[in-house]
């Protein structure tokens, strides 16, 4: 939020130097970002005066040109012109040599002292293009005889300097979302802490006078109160819709507002000042006399002001007129025929109260995010709208002529109370570590406008103004006194005292930096996405039903509307983002939770918090080349085995032992995929993902995927213990075996019957080569397998190793009708 300096000290007197306003609002809980200069016009005029042509000679060799004597008031300077509209007697405005002009057009350049054509010139007679005055170039800009010489040029246009202020306001600070908002805090907290009361600058607001008028038949309806419960408007007839004042426009511009006319202008301005959004119809176009804030029927076609045609849907609050004609979405966004143009002459000015979550949602769902939709989603004062309107009115009256030709058209249909909030004493030390006397506490509720109905010893019984839409509960108090107070005036402590506690529990905080370093030590790069994604990505994966989604009720960005319910989509948003950075190899890694609707069940029904399962998972993403290619390494793409590989690790380094390798050749996610099972349920599954999933993010490049279970994970590296052996004194033994066997049978089985025969001395079963050919049949292939057998008692004997080697042959060739090559 932008506030020009000039504008906010209007409201509030201070003799603060910028710096130290910056940091008593940064103080305050309202950051200051950054502080800027402005000027109304580029370059304030600086080094231009009002010069009065004395002589004008036509130049010796040059007909377009003209040599003038020019007094600027303390010397007189010989200036060549090539104006043709140059002439004696004249004021104009000229640049002294060493300014710098800024033309509408083009770059800034600096007035020195030249000779044109032989003639030497001190300065330069200026277009009003030239200094940023105007457009025209059509000759030098003549001023007004009673200028008097030598006057600096900014102070006969009213230049203004200022310094716009962006303070970075937090979503709950909907308070100070205006430049009356932001002065009435500081204003409570220069008058606690300087100890002398500083009242408020505030606009006077007169009674309006109503003239007699032919609007008796104009009427107001609200059909949906629940949307807007308070309504207000009034008439203005005989307005002249023209420029703004140059004062009003700079208020604007200082803030990044583009002033449009008169009317939009002063609505724009009252906005910033007090907050309340406001909106002019021109009320000639308002067909039926007759105002109704209703919704319509989905689908129903809107033209906004910008000539945009959207289809409306059926929860989003419109402003029609008597013959349910759309002429603005409510709170949002005007339509493009009832506002104010120039022909009008009379206006219907609204002012009202629209429930934030019906705003933030036709907001969100069109993306239109207008300033008057970020007011009113954020929760404006509701008992201003008057005050706003009445403020107004009154500058459409002064400047834009006009009389008020109605009387307040009120639709207020809820009553906004004060909040009651609870305040002990005690609460206040507890929270803050701040000793705040009694008296400190009443005199900062009291500038915060926060009534004390009840009291006594202990605690006190708090009215909260509704415009305090942050100020709900006690702790919320607690925190508008500590801002007042000073977090800066808080004693912090010399000694720290602590409890030495003994837990059993298990360290999954440890167990998580373990894996994590694990992996960045392979060459993983961790990431953290939005759990929050599109629906159209989980669309893709039919196998949860969307009745399981978790919606967002609200939300920023109107396409991400729901939480993931797996990790894979978010992943490859990040994956594309990193392949269209030129970054194509991938290996990275996520600790991140999925989310979902439980079945309802009667217990489970009536606690709305217990139907929603969130589940934590471990995902890892490989993509490209394992490694990056140099003057005398390959780089070799990523493949299912080298992820396979990765997972092992991850498994090896918690100590957790798989009983099961499940193929899984009907999963929606993955082209081909396995799963690692312990006691019958999933630990990981992994593979690479099908290419139909890539296409919506344009990843041409095969992607590889794998999801651990980490909440089955955690508990069971809890029953992991480490135990302690010794190095075997004893060598190992190794033995070969080719098999031919039908391509149907996998290794898994070939590894189980090893591990059931080779009894506790067979180390290791490991496949170290695959071969297929026509010439042992199109239906088999030859595994070759290594054994490694080991008896950390003693050494081994060819006899034993033999008596193993030839159980698992005949075992082979029974169970597995494999052949012994």
């Amino acid at each position: 939020m932008k506030i020009s300096l000039n504008w906010f000290k209007t409201y509030i007197p201070f003799d603060l130097s910028n710096e130290a306003l910056c940091h008593t609002l940064t103080d305050i809980g309202l950051e200051v970002e950054s502080i800027e200069p402005f000027e109304s016009v580029k370059g304030s005029l600086e080094g231009i005066v009002v010069g009065h042509v004395l002589e004008k000679e036509k130049h010796a060799d040059a007909d377009k040109l003209s040599v003038c004597k020019v007094d600027v008031g303390n010397e007189t300077l010989q200036i060549v012109c090539g104006a043709p509209n140059v002439a004696v007697g004249q004021k104009v405005a000229v640049a002294l040599v060493g300014s710098t002009l800024f033309p509408v057009s083009g770059d800034s350049f600096a007035i020195k002292k030249s000779k044109i054509r032989g003639v030497e010139s001190f300065g330069m007679i200026c277009a009003e293009d030239e200094i940023g005055l105007g457009t025209s170039h059509d000759g030098i800009m003549v001023l007004a005889d009673d200028a008097k010489v030598g006057t600096p040029l900014s102070e006969i246009f009213n230049i203004e300097k200022d310094y716009v202020i962006e303070i970075g306001l937090t979503p709950n600070r909907t308070d100070a979302f205006s430049h009356i908002g932001v002065a009435r805090d500081l204003a409570a907290a220069l008058s606690f802490r300087n100890k002398k009361d500083i009242a408020l600058n505030l606009p006077s607001i007169n009674k309006p006078i109503y003239a007699d008028s032919s609007n008796s038949d104009f009427k107001v309806e609200v059909e949906n109160t629940n949307a807007c419960p308070k309504y207000l408007g009034l008439i203005i007839d005989n307005i002249k819709v023209d420029e703004s004042p140059e004062w009003l426009k700079n208020r604007l511009k200082a803030i990044g507002q583009k002033p449009i006319n008169n009317i939009v202008d002063i609505t724009n301005f009252v906005l910033h000042e007090y907050g309340q959004p406001l909106h002019a119809f021109d009320k000639n176009e308002i067909k039926g006399n007759k105002i109704v804030v209703k919704n319509l029927p989905n689908k129903t076609a809107f033209v906004a002001l910008d000539n945009t045609k959207i289809e409306l849907d059926e929860n989003d609050l419109m402003i029609c007129d008597g013959e349910n004609n759309p002429m603005c979405m409510a709170g949002v966004y005007g339509g493009a025929n009832s506002g104010v143009k120039n022909s009008t002459t009379s206006i219907f000015l609204e002012s009202a109260y629209f429930d934030p979550k019906t705003i933030r949602r036709s907001s969100t769902h069109h993306t239109w995010r207008t300033d008057a939709a970020m007011h009113f989603e954020k929760g404006i004062d509701p008992n201003s709208t008057e005050t706003a309107l009445l403020r107004a009115a009154q500058l459409i009256q002064e400047i834009a002529g006009g009389n008020i030709a109605s009387a307040i058209y009120k639709n207020e249909h809820k009553t906004f109370e004060h909040f009651t909030v609870e305040l002990e004493y005690k609460n206040i030390k507890r929270l803050t570590g701040a000793d705040i006397s009694k008296d400190d506490v009443k005199k900062i509720l009291d500038l915060l406008e926060i009534i004390i109905k009840e009291e006594n010893e202990e605690k006190l019984h708090l009215l909260v103004p509704p415009y305090r839409t942050d100020v709900t509960r006690e702790a919320d108090v607690i925190e508008d006194i500590l801002r007042m107070y000073g977090f800066n005036n808080v004693v912090i402590p010399t000694k720290v005292n602590a409890s030495i506690q003994f837990s059993t529990a298990y360290n999954t905080e440890k167990l998580y930096n373990s894996i994590a370093d694990t992996l960045v030590d392979i060459g993983f790069y961790e990431m953290m996405n939005n759990s929050i994604t599109k629906s159209k990505y989980q669309a893709l994966a039919t196998a949860q039903k969307q009745e399981k989604w978790v919606r967002l009720l609200s939300s920023i960005n109107v396409e991400l509307d729901v939480l993931r319910n797996n990790m894979l989509f978010t992943g490859l948003e990040s994956i594309a983002h990193n392949i269209n950075h030129k970054n194509a190899n991938i290996k990275f890694f996520e600790f991140g939770k999925t989310y979902q609707l439980k079945d309802k069940t009667e217990n489970s029904a009536s606690l709305e918090i217990k139907n929603y399962e969130e589940k934590n998972h471990l995902a890892l993403f490989i993509s490209g080349n394992k490694s990056a290619s140099n003057w005398n390494t390959v780089g070799k793409k990523s493949d299912f085995y080298f992820l396979k590989s990765i997972v092992d690790i991850v498994l090896s380094k918690i100590g957790i032992l798989v009983d099961d390798a499940l193929d899984n050749e009907t999963s929606e996610l993955f082209n081909y995929s396995l799963k690692y099972q312990k006691n019958g349920k999933t630990l990981v599954e992994f593979g690479k993902v099908q290419p139909k999933l890539l296409k919506p993010f344009d990843i041409k490049q095969e992607v590889f995927f794998a999801d651990f279970n980490w909440d089955l994970i955690v508990k069971l590296a809890e029953k992991v213990k480490t135990n302690y052996s010794e190095i075997s004194k004893f060598p190992a033994v190794k033995r070969d075996l080719a098999l031919l066997l039908n391509k149907n049978v996998k290794f898994a089985d070939v590894k189980l019957i090893g591990e059931q025969y080779g009894k506790k001395i067979l180390r290791n079963i490991e496949l170290f080569d695959i071969y297929e050919d026509e010439k042992i049949g199109k239906e088999n292939k030859s595994y070759a397998v290594s054994f490694t057998f080991k008896d950390d008692n003693k050494t081994l004997q060819d006899a034993e190793i033999e008596k193993i080697m030839s159980n698992l042959m005949d075992a082979y060739k029974k169970q597995l009708n494999a052949i012994i090559r």
